[in-house]
């Protein structure tokens, strides 16, 4: 059914299915390939593989995701965590100036770029934004399952325009939406289950990043680091956009396709 519907490695695909469903891995598979499934595992499964043949993802089937050694909770309400994202983590933590930086992670969605960080950083707190409330719920949900809860402030907001702008960040970290509208048209089925607020960047693809390249000085202390995401082909828009007289660009970093990915910015 899966290689039917045109399922990248349907096996991979139905192995991580049923492997969820009995609660196990691969190797679980395999230690107990002989065993019958009872008749409610046969229906439940069936009902997984054709939900994930008719396009939904598998992230959202299992309802799970793993990011920089987390298990998050993920839901058609949020972005699922990608691991090229990751590398917004690894950043962050290399230009942490201490180990108890205060950060705003902006578009949360799963919260998993402020709770792998609060998870890294013991002594961080964190500000996490998002527009949408569903997202938020997820989020906390997240925090308090993974134990960041007590360090991280959840608020809705349009970027930080809920925040006060006498609040100074260390860090401002983010994977804003990018997707231009053009390439919305021709996103991958399973792509467009997630939310189209998390995606959508605009015409050009930058809308949000242009907005939050100008908001974001105000919010950072002198020297902060801004980090973010962006797409695939738009490394030397990204450097035009960026103010000389607010910024200084650090660096962008590649993905392991060598796609420019993580853009690092200091404040002047």
């Amino acid at each position: 059914m899966l290689s039917a519907a045109g399922v990248d490695q349907p096996q991979t695909e139905a192995n991580l299915l049923l492997a969820d469903l009995l609660g196990g891995d691969r190797a679980f598979l395999i230690a107990h390939s002989a065993d019958d499934l009872s008749p409610g595992q046969k229906e439940e499964f069936q009902s997984r593989v054709e939900r994930r043949a008719a396009g939904e993802p598998q992230q959202y089937i299992t309802g799970h995701q793993e990011f920089f050694r987390l298990d998050f909770e993920v839901t058609p309400d949020v972005l699922i965590p990608r691991p090229e994202t990751e590398l917004i983590v690894e950043a962050a933590l290399e230009f942490a100036k201490h180990g108890a930086p205060y950060f705003a992670d902006i578009g949360t969605g799963s919260g998993c770029l402020a709770i792998s960080l609060l998870n890294e950083l013991p002594e961080a707190k964190a500000v996490a934004v998002d527009t949408s409330s569903a997202a938020l719920k997820v989020a906390q949900r997240n925090a308090e399952h993974l134990g960041a809860i007590d360090r991280l402030r959840l608020v809705k907001s349009d970027g930080l325009a809920a925040i006060s702008s006498k609040e100074k960040f260390d860090l401002i970290v983010s994977n804003p939406p990018y997707v231009s509208d053009e390439e919305m048209k021709s996103l991958q089925r399973e792509v467009r289950r997630e939310p189209a607020s998390a995606l959508a960047g605009g015409v050009d693809g930058f809308d949000v990043i242009r907005r939050w390249l100008n908001d974001a000085p105000r919010f950072l202390r002198t020297g902060g680091h801004f980090i973010f995401e962006i797409g695939f082909g738009q490394g030397q828009t990204v450097r035009e956009l960026i103010d000389q007289n607010k910024w200084e660009l650090i660096d962008v970093r590649h993905d392991l396709v060598n796609i420019p990915r993580t853009v690092i910015l200091r404040r002047r």
